[in-house]
């Protein structure tokens, strides 16, 4: 498994690897007055393109949780529809309803909530940019109405 790497540059590129994106968020957060001081520029974090067990792990724990009876909610791919029917049938096959919860949200409104993001630490040391967004917005493959009827309604509240 390829590791999130994170790349820090003054002069010159360097990428140290990391197991536990959280952890590491938080305490590369502490020391941005530290990289500042040194003369840091910029630094980006990187999750490796083409390895799908970031997904492929989670996706099985999910299925053993399942199995047991238990409610999964899944937060993470799903991006493309293949990826989405793959995991509803799987879950059909195990005998469990799928719901599919999307927001519709404005790519304007998205950028504002991410600025507010950016603006707040540990996130303000590494911001996501405009062109990022701009990116993942051309490769996401929004649900249209078709495909949301192959998915359960989700359970009336009182």
């Amino acid at each position: 498994m390829e590791p999130l790497t994170v790349r820090t540059w003054r002069h010159s590129e360097s990428e140290h690897p990391i197991s536990d994106l959280d952890t590491w968020l938080s305490a590369f957060g502490r020391f941005t007055g530290a990289r500042r001081e040194a003369g840091v520029l910029a630094q980006r974090i990187h999750q490796p393109t083409g390895d799908d067990t970031y997904v492929r792990e989670p996706w099985r724990l999910a299925q053993d949780i399942l199995r047991l009876g238990v409610s999964v909610a899944l937060d993470f791919g799903l991006w493309a529809r293949t990826e989405r029917d793959q995991m509803r049938s799987v879950a059909r096959d195990l005998g469990v309803g799928v719901e599919l919860h999307y927001l519709d949200v404005p790519a304007d409104e998205l950028w504002r909530r991410i600025q507010v993001r950016n603006s707040q630490p540990p996130w303000d040391s590494h911001p996501i940019r405009r062109a990022d967004l701009d990116g993942w917005l051309r490769v996401f493959e929004a649900p249209d109405a078709a495909e949301l009827t192959l998915f359960d309604p989700p359970p009336v509240s009182n």
